[in-house]
């Protein structure tokens, strides 16, 4: 009888290498999240190296010895390839194959990566694939040479071999196709909005750094149902839910696309559209893992990407999250923030002081009225209880006592009687 010969699939196991310009950067730390974002897409860290340089090497990143340590050290290691820190040129790229002979990858490849394992929705497939073939266009004479050692394994989903063999006129029509595409889910998006808009309902973005808790705290307070797992990037597509406040009022809650460093422009450019809705909101909640040791860093990178994104004159609330796994009292504090909340969406601890923090800031844009309108005037105390907060009502001899906060566009047209 023939001997069952069991398949399995070849573990890819890469060495991770960045320049780094010496003492007092975080370098380490960068690497440690790439080893991170590695493991997501599916490899094994077997190494890392770094080389102190002020600035890489324009055209192999790495100096001559170091990548001759590097060649060493695949070899020790039986690595399968290499990851950049960095995005690579396509000068350093097209090199540093020709010179260690095997598959080099750098940063935003493997973020492309992820993002093309994660996305689901018709929308986040385009805009992953749009971010892939621009990149790789730009990179195309670099990658041709190598086409042949691309077999599996991590920076090959999506596009792929047949896509990266076609053309640069080939890619760019594909390119203004999917362009197009999105243009029209754009337009979707729009009237959405619009719609949003003429019900007065007020949107609160969730952004944060990759992996803060946003979809859990999404799925805490409005039961969404969406997948929140402990690893980079693990949502992609955007969610939106209604919350009923606890005074009656209504608030739309998206959640977005993690951030990370070094978030490539490419992906930034793709996803816009729906990155874009922190820029429409009238309220950002900044969700923060304040059990992070690189805290200060990931709220900056959020900032910088919120700035890029031309997201401003919002009112912030910064929502310091995983507050449960903090071993001692910590002073958390972000200057930059309109409030500032500590919860933990995995428990619930502190998500009433949240909700109560929203609905103070949703009233801060109504004007409280407390007066008696005529029974003939009952649709107006409607328009209250569906566009403002009604908080108390008495139906009285003379009319309807009413004590409530009116949005302040609406003011004139619900306070002051058509007889007056």
């Amino acid at each position: 009888m023939a001997e069952l010969i069991e398949l399995k699939e070849i573990e890819e196991r890469v060495i991770l290498f960045a320049a780094s310009p010496g003492e007092g950067s975080d370098t380490e730390q960068s690497l440690d999240e790439l080893e991170e974002l590695v493991k997501t897409a599916g490899a094994v860290c077997a190494g890392r190296m770094t080389q102190n340089r002020e600035k890489p090497h324009p055209g192999t990143y790495l100096g001559k010895g170091k990548i001759d340590q590097l060649k060493e050290l695949l070899w020790e290691l039986d690595a399968t390839g290499v990851v950049c820190d960095d995005e690579l040129s396509p000068v350093q790229l097209r090199n540093l194959e020709d010179a260690l002979e095997i598959k080099v990858m750098d940063r935003t490849m493997v973020i492309l990566d992820i993002f093309a394992a994660r996305a689901k929705t018709r929308e986040g497939k385009l805009q992953v694939e749009l971010a892939q073939l621009k990149y790789r266009a730009a990179r195309l004479v670099g990658l041709r040479s190598s086409l042949s050692r691309l077999g599996g394994g991590i920076g090959t989903r999506g596009p792929g071999e047949k896509k990266l063999e076609m053309d640069r006129r080939l890619i760019h029509e594909r390119i203004s196709q999917l362009k197009g595409e999105l243009k029209e889910v754009e337009c979707h998006r729009q009237v959405q909005r619009r719609q949003r808009e003429r019900a007065r309902v007020k949107v609160a973005a969730i952004v944060g750094y990759t992996n803060a808790g946003k979809s859990t705290l999404l799925n805490h307070l409005t039961d969404a149902g969406i997948l929140a797992e402990d690893k980079l990037f693990a949502t992609l597509d955007p969610t939106t839910r209604n919350l009923a406040l606890p005074g009656g009022q209504n608030i739309l809650l998206t959640d977005t696309v993690g951030f990370i460093r070094k978030l490539p422009h490419h992906l930034i450019e793709a996803f816009k559209s729906t990155l874009e809705e922190a820029r429409y909101s009238d309220i950002i909640l900044h969700v923060v893992d304040c059990s992070n040791p690189q805290m200060d860093m990931q709220m900056y990178t959020v900032y910088e990407t919120l700035k890029q994104l031309e997201v401003k004159d919002k009112v912030i609330v910064t929502v310091f999250n995983k507050i449960d796994k903090l071993e001692e009292e910590t002073i958390l504090k972000d200057l930059s923030a309109d409030y500032q909340v500590k919860v933990s969406a995995k428990t619930g601890r502190g998500t009433d002081t949240l909700l109560e923090t929203l609905e103070t800031i949703l009233r801060n844009d109504k004007i409280y009225v407390e007066r008696v309108y005529g029974y003939e005037e009952a649709g107006k105390i409607q328009a209250i209880r569906k566009y403002g907060e009604l908080l108390w009502e008495e139906y009285r001899e003379d009319g309807i006592l009413v004590k409530g906060y009116i949005p302040a566009e609406l003011y004139g047209q619900l306070v002051f009687s058509s007889q007056s």
